[in-house]
């Protein structure tokens, strides 16, 4: 079984049972950007974290093993259509150069780890409208001399 067999199975269990990535999370014990992350294919669970998701979402070992197959990260090099995910795309377009000056300043000459990293996505009300949280929180990897 291949990783997008692995998510529509997933995606179609979490429907039936109709849980949100919170409530599977919570279930599992783990992040639910990071669980969801893992059911999208993009990263890889532990063979027990695999087989907890699979009892809970009543998913077979196919499932399971594919949930530990190590992913290959890969993504269309074209704009998506779907208006949030541009959003995110606009907000590196127009902030990317200045949060790498801004960062380079603080840590040096290096990136931010997207391997040694955290994300969450948080719900602040607001009475002029709800506000989306997103936090990124990556080691520090300096760049090599040699």
């Amino acid at each position: 079984m291949n990783k997008e067999e692995m998510h529509h199975l997933i995606m179609a269990a979490k429907a039936r049972k109709e849980m949100s990535w919170d409530s599977l999370s919570t279930a599992i014990g783990k992040s639910p950007v990071w669980l969801a992350s893992v059911c999208y294919g993009m990263n890889s669970a532990t063979p027990e974290v695999a087989k907890h998701l699979c009892e809970v979402l009543e998913l077979n070992e196919e499932v399971a093993a594919a949930l530990t197959a190590f992913p290959t990260k890969t993504w269309d090099f074209a704009v998506p259509q779907d208006p949030l995910i541009y959003r995110l795309y606009e907000v590196v377009g127009v902030y990317g150069d200045t949060l790498k000056d801004v960062i380079q300043e603080k840590f040096g000459n290096g990136i931010m780890s997207a391997i040694d990293f955290a994300m969450h996505v948080d719900k602040v009300e607001d009475p002029k409208g709800d506000r989306v949280v997103i936090t990124l929180n990556g080691k520090f990897l300096p760049y090599s001399v040699w």
